[in-house]
């Protein structure tokens, strides 16, 4: 590598002094019955159900080896939430603050004018919700899924939490424009939690209005659901609904008025870091470890919720998660753009899908979001936010360790970097079809990334297409015109060079051959296709 490719990866990593490959472009029991009874008095209505609990329950146990055709013996819950936290005493809907509780009750707005369905995923449905497509064509759906109407056993709930900004500590945040409307699980024990967003206003909006508007909404359904097909843990879509009420968006003052969306989003929690750092802000620690334990016996098997050290086992575990969430981000070149502790999972998991981007000329500064002045979260950047974020974690976290628990929990904070880059390494590794470990490979990864960044070529398509080229075209450096992001690359006068060496790597793979390896490298380099009109 010359001088001039080391200058430049030790300017990317000199912040956190993280290894130079880093950055290479990183630079429902009674209670909860009577509760539900309480607050039906709402303007949203409950779908009809069987009052023959005995024939509810033989119509769902005729249906769960199939996909059910309708919502009639379909059910969520709210009980495993509502029995375990405390609620919100205020029912009246108003924007406040929240204290001493982790969600409030509060029911979504429905539409004043038709409702349409526009989009749903088939998978999600059927393989996640127990649910035959053609559910989505009934009437009942489209009012479940557009908060008109909720289903026997939800009580719709908004969450509280806070969050870090840019950041800036902002106090409370929480649920603006979501409402959890309950909980699924399906034939194979999974518990899966549904959420409306752009329902309407809740104790959490601020000065907004509860609702999306349709480019945000179509792009969460999409990204969402492109994510998950990438292999890159992420909350799922289920629905997309379009009203002709009117939703007052007019950023560029042309007098444009936009339509109103709700998105159905399904995650197995919307927990966030935020979640936690609320309560430990105002000094709720009392309900912090109750949320804490939920969350460790819901979501965390591998950890005894017993065990006096499973906060600091919770925390590992979080951290070595979001190590690898944000390299798999690194590898298919996505921004999320708004890397904020609100927007961070506690189960590492890719959600709250904003001004995202997804890189197309490789270009570290890369920043998809326009608000985004001092490009904060841009896509080389993301890796150290993830090492802010999770220093707010454990910050949190901190108020109910002992003093041997916090040193143990700092070290593990201290492995982030090396986690972090161990599996952005193999991952890139694997996107050249590399096996085994060599020395040069490092070097390799980063000098084909120099060499994309100065001649600004297409991110995933080189990928791809490297995928694709025989290695007896590389060798006579013959790039074919069909290979057009890599003959950009091949642009630069280095090209030979990197050539030369990376088919002398590949030499170096045991028992491999070039058609094994372009088939390996194209199940790890998607494609990136231009859609008409």
């Amino acid at each position: 590598m010359n001088q001039r490719i080391r200058l430049q990866f030790r300017c990317l990593t000199r912040s956190l002094r993280f290894p130079s490959l880093l950055f290479l472009g990183v630079a429902c029991h009674a209670g909860a019955r009577c509760l539900l009874q309480s607050v039906l008095g709402g303007s949203t209505g409950l779908l009809q159900h069987s009052s023959n609990e005995s024939e509810r329950e033989q119509g769902y146990c005729d249906t769960e080896d199939r996909l059910a055709p309708t919502l009639d013996f379909w059910t969520l819950s709210s009980e495993n939430l509502i029995a375990v936290f405390p609620v919100d005493p205020v029912k009246e809907n108003y924007v406040r603050k929240v204290e001493n509780c982790i969600f409030s009750i509060a029911f979504p707005t429905p539409f004043k004018s038709r409702v349409h369905l526009v989009a749903v995923s088939k998978n999600v449905l059927e393989d996640l919700l127990d649910l035959d497509v053609s559910v989505s064509e009934t009437d009942d759906f489209v009012q479940l899924v557009s908060g008109g109407k909720i289903v026997f056993g939800s009580v719709p709930l908004t969450h509280r939490y806070g969050g870090h900004q840019f950041g800036v500590w902002t106090d409370q945040l929480g649920d603006g424009r979501a409402h959890l409307i309950g909980i699924y699980t399906n034939r194979q024990g999974e518990k899966w939690e549904l959420q409306l967003k752009g329902s309407g206003k809740t104790p959490y909006s601020r000065s907004g209005d509860g609702r999306a508007v349709l480019r945000s909404s179509v792009r969460e359904f999409l990204c969402s659901e492109a994510m998950h097909a990438l292999g890159i843990p992420t909350s799922r879509a289920a629905s997309l609904v379009v009203s002709d009420d009117d939703v007052w968006r007019d950023q560029f003052n042309s007098g444009n008025i936009k339509k109103e969306r709700v998105v159905l989003r399904v995650a197995k929690s919307w927990f966030r870091i935020g979640s936690l750092e609320i309560l430990a802000h105002y000094g709720e620690l009392d309900l912090m470890r109750i949320l804490l334990d939920f969350i460790i016996q819901e979501h965390f098997p591998l950890i005894d919720v017993n065990e006096p050290n499973r906060y600091v086992d919770f925390f590992s575990t979080v951290v070595s998660g979001t190590a690898q969430l944000i390299a798999l981000w690194m590898s298919v070149g996505f921004a999320h753009g708004v890397c904020n502790t609100d927007n961070f999972s506690l189960l590492s998991i890719t959600i709250d899908y904003g001004p995202f981007g997804f890189m197309e000329a490789y270009n570290p500064d890369f920043v998809p979001n326009t608000s985004d002045d001092e490009r904060r979260y841009k896509i080389g950047n993301q890796a150290n936010v993830g090492m802010f974020n999770l220093n707010k974690l454990l910050q949190a976290l901190n108020l109910l360790l002992d003093s041997s628990q916090k040193q143990l929990a700092a070290q593990i904070l201290g492995e982030y970097p090396d986690l972090y880059y161990t599996r952005f390494r193999k991952l890139f590794k694997a996107k050249l079809g590399l096996l085994g470990e060599e020395e040069e490979d490092d070097e390799l990864v980063a000098f084909l990334l120099h060499l994309m960044g100065e001649t600004e070529a297409d991110f995933t398509m080189t990928f791809r297409q490297l995928s694709e080229i025989t290695e007896s075209q590389l060798l006579q450096l013959n790039i074919p015109q069909q290979f057009w992001a890599l003959k950009t690359v091949s642009k630069h006068e280095l090209f030979p060079t990197w050539v030369s060496k990376y088919l002398s790597r590949l030499k170096s793979n045991i028992n491999d051959s070039d058609s094994k390896r372009r088939k390996r490298m194209i199940s790890v380099n998607p494609r990136a296709e231009e859609l008409d009109g």
